[in-house]
């Protein structure tokens, strides 16, 4: 017989037996599953490569990671390691470890990425089945791998996918220990948070307030032993996280690469500047504070790496609408709704159960999740792009699934029916309006779905009938929730994606940029054919593009020192020609920002220096660090006319961009080569 405590029971109290044994298998799961997971791998695989390098300021250091271990520890961009990215390396060094193994390609850059997609589907699955059985397992896995950010971020290199993966582990770990408070199974879940951390920093601790909620709540033992074994995890988190920050604060810093995006060379002030506070509240590299997009033509740069959240930019307006906003809302908001309603119907389901109830514990955990992670996303004024919300696209699917099971299980009263007829309809009525988004894709579409849902939903409120048409009406429902997902999914599959702010899905009536606005911006803030959100076939950037230059490949760079970021450049074939033949110098060339670095040491396979980093304000090199190396002979080309940074690479920037490339120019004979500008550093000019 299973004893109920009572929270603040001694940690002596009498600890509840097993949970009963699980259900034999049944024969079609199995089989299901591996539907799923080979239907995931489709998805999620084909024609991978059509985004070539995707975000090439990531590509360029997974390319380094390739050619250096230094380069690889610490996330160098270039393999000279003059300055990393701004992001631990632990993503990065997934790809360069399948680089190495395989060669540096397009293939080997994204398939990982693609592979992990069908892990935390798995995952997920093994997760929400523990507590909800086997169907809602399977429904929480494709939900997951049909919503269109996730297509989008599992075909991609930036960080996102390593990302969601640790954190669906650390709940599948978390889950595993509140069954029989095993300590062992929530120091997993630690270690899996920090790495999660060294992924993309202060995000991967989003879900840590959920995790530890749903144990100290469920968790079959006394309070205080729930208490310490909740403190024991977060010492993993702290060593698991810990120990590559300690590493580079020890490590000289004059024999390491800069930290980019930090303002000290302090990979603990990323992460609680540009990574963290800064995110939240804007300032430290970030935008945000309120202040609107600003203009490429008139600023010359993004300051602070971007646009924020507080005027509009990217991620659209500040507030609890954000998520449904035209910018966001096809992007993940298809369910978010019905998840949200479903959680409260599952908490107010399970009301009654005993404290260590695994479906209210199922329901503390992704509830705050999402929740959590709803809150900081709508409400940060620092940088924020649409493809974050994948980090949501877990917590929703499991929401869907066990608050459905929960609904269907109480099916015969009025609240169960009532709950799964809303459900569907609003998730019906929301879908229409998204789709309503994007009126030149399937426009008949939204109206199927529509019809469908309230067909459904009105069905859904009779009283049961025979099984097998619950079976039907319960297939019925699920199509209407993932009919729409699923049509954005397809089509982020069936196009290339570049840039640094990528979008999933059709363009968008009404959204700025990648969403297919006509912001008068560079090549790769336009429609469909701009590789921000999606890379043309035509060699042309989106709507909007004056800034890029024409023929020249789509989301050709802006002329020299605009932006840091979101566009990709092509390199003329002379230029290539010219870097690759100094390839046995410590650094080929140097130019102003990363996307221009990168873009160059992509297509020539020499390293290439990033002055200024990302945003190209960070402080490195400075002109004395910069004047040394080109003494020793260890920098042989400097290319201007560049895509370079934020306020410190221009011309008329302020930071140190400027005072190298004023030197450079006062110093070393010049040349154009492919129309850009060029200076022999090993040639002074008098």
């Amino acid at each position: 017989m299973t004893t109920t405590l009572d929270p603040g029971a001694p940690a002596t109290a009498p600890v509840p037996g097993p949970p009963p044994p699980p259900r034999p298998r049944p024969r079609w799961e199995l089989p299901a599953l591996a539907g799923l997971l080979v239907a995931t791998a489709v998805l999620y695989l084909w024609d991978i490569t059509a985004s070539g390098w995707a975000n090439s300021f990531y590509a360029a250091a997974v390319q380094a990671g390739t050619q250096d271990w230094k380069a690889f520890f610490f996330g160098s961009l270039d393999p000279g390691n003059a300055i990393t990215v701004d992001k631990p390396p632990a993503s990065l060094w997934v790809m360069a470890l399948s680089g190495r193994i395989f060669g540096f390609s397009s293939a080997s850059l994204l398939i990982p990425q693609a592979l992990m997609a069908v892990g935390t589907v798995a995952l997920l699955w093994a997760t929400v089945r523990r507590v909800a059985g086997p169907t809602a397992g399977l429904v929480a896995g494709a939900v997951f791998a049909l919503m269109p950010v996730a297509v989008l971020m599992f075909r991609f290199d930036n960080p996102d996918a390593l990302l969601v993966l640790l954190m669906v582990g650390a709940a599948y770990a978390t889950t595993r220990a509140i069954e029989k408070a095993g300590t062992r199974w929530l120091l997993l879940a630690g270690v899996l948070i920090g790495f999660a951390f060294l992924t993309k920093m202060l995000q991967g601790f989003l879900v840590l307030p959920a995790f530890v909620l749903a144990y100290l709540w469920a968790a079959p033992t006394g309070i205080w032993r729930r208490i310490r074994q909740v403190l024991a995890a977060g010492v993993a988190v702290v060593v698991s996280a810990g120990w590559w920050i300690l590493a580079v604060a020890l490590w000289p810093a004059a024999d390491r690469p800069y930290i980019g995006g930090s303002t000290d060379n302090s990979a603990l002030e990323l992460a609680f500047g540009y990574n963290g506070l800064g995110r939240i509240f804007g300032g430290s590299g970030n935008g945000g504070g309120g202040r609107a997009f600003p203009s490429a033509a008139s600023e010359g740069a993004f300051p602070g790496g971007g646009p924020g959240g507080g005027g509009g930019g990217f991620g659209g307006e500040t507030g609890l609408g954000r998520l449904f906003s035209a910018e966001i809302g096809g992007q993940i908001s298809w369910l978010l709704p019905a998840a949200l309603l479903l959680l409260v119907a599952g908490l107010w389901f399970t009301r009654r159960a005993p404290r260590i109830d695994r479906t209210r514990a199922a329901l503390l955990l992704w509830g705050g999740w999402t929740v959590v992670t709803m809150a900081v996303f709508s409400l940060m004024e620092g940088t924020f792009h649409p493809y974050y919300t994948v980090a949501l696209a877990p917590g929703i699917a499991a929401l869907v699934a066990i608050g459905g099971r929960e609904a269907w299980r109480v099916r015969d009263t009025w609240t169960g029916r009532g709950t799964l007829a809303a459900a569907t309809a609003l998730t019906a009525v929301w879908s229409f309006v998204l789709l309503g988004r994007s009126p030149e894709f399937l426009p008949w579409l939204r109206w199927v779905v529509l019809v469908a849902g309230v067909v459904v939903a009105a069905v859904l409120l009779v009283p049961a009938g025979r099984p097998r048409w619950l079976a039907a009406l319960a297939a019925a429902a699920a199509l209407v929730g993932v009919a729409g997902p699923a049509a954005y999914a397809v089509d982020t599959t069936a196009t290339a994606h570049q840039g640094s702010i990528p979008s999933a899905g059709p363009s968008v009536e009404g959204t700025r940029g990648g969403f297919g606005g006509g912001f008068g911006g560079p090549a790769g803030f336009g429609d469909r054919n701009g590789t921000t959100g999606r890379a043309g076939s035509d060699g042309r950037g989106g709507a909007g593009a004056p800034l890029g230059r024409e023929g020249t490949g789509a989301g050709t760079g802006m002329p020299g020192g605009i932006g840091g970021g979101p566009g990709e450049e092509t390199t003329d074939s002379a230029l290539v020609t010219l870097v690759k033949g100094a390839s046995g110098t410590r650094w080929a060339a140097a130019t102003l920002g990363s996307q221009s670095a990168a873009s160059l040491q992509l297509a020539t396979g020499a390293s290439v220096m990033a002055i200024g980093g990302f945003t190209g304000s960070d402080p490195a090199p400075t002109l004395e660090q910069f004047q040394a190396w080109v003494a020793a002979g260890d920098v042989r080309f400097f290319v201007s006319g560049s895509m370079g940074g934020g306020p410190g690479g221009g011309r008329e920037g302020r930071g140190t961009g400027a005072q190298i490339q004023e030197w450079v120019e006062q110093h070393f004979t010049v040349s154009t080569v492919g129309g850009r500008t060029v200076y022999d550093l090993s040639s002074p000019t008098g």
